[in-house]
């Protein structure tokens, strides 16, 4: 089993932490700024992972972390672009950068009747 690490922890840098020896072969890693897009205060955590995470494994870490559901949260870029969470956190990383935001769905659109 793996999991992330906050950044807000005893920990200088949060980490997935899994084990295996493949695992240990495996250095390359990436790492995201995630800020809370729907707080006015704008909170953030760092989080580090191997390029081969899937980066849904990224969202839904981010927000347990922020206390949001999951399953209707989305993770978009500083400019507002929507990110498939079915990709590898690597692929995410060179596509987007490391600067995201995770934005609860329902805070996305008009108001529902």
């Amino acid at each position: 089993a793996a999991r992330v690490v906050d950044s807000d922890s005893d920990s200088a840098q949060p980490t997935w932490h899994s084990h295996g020896a493949a695992d240990e072969m495996a250095a390359a890693s990436v790492q995201f700024k995630i800020t809370l897009a729907s707080d006015p205060s704008l909170p953030f955590r760092i989080v580090k992972v191997p390029e081969e995470a899937p980066f849904v494994a990224v969202l839904k870490f981010a927000a347990e972390e922020f206390r949001v559901p999951s399953a209707t949260s989305a993770i978009i870029t500083e400019s507002g672009v929507g990110i498939t969470p079915t990709q590898t956190a690597g692929s995410v990383f060179a596509k987007h950068g490391s600067d995201l935001r995770l934005i609860p769905r329902d805070r996305v659109g008009g108001a529902r009747a």
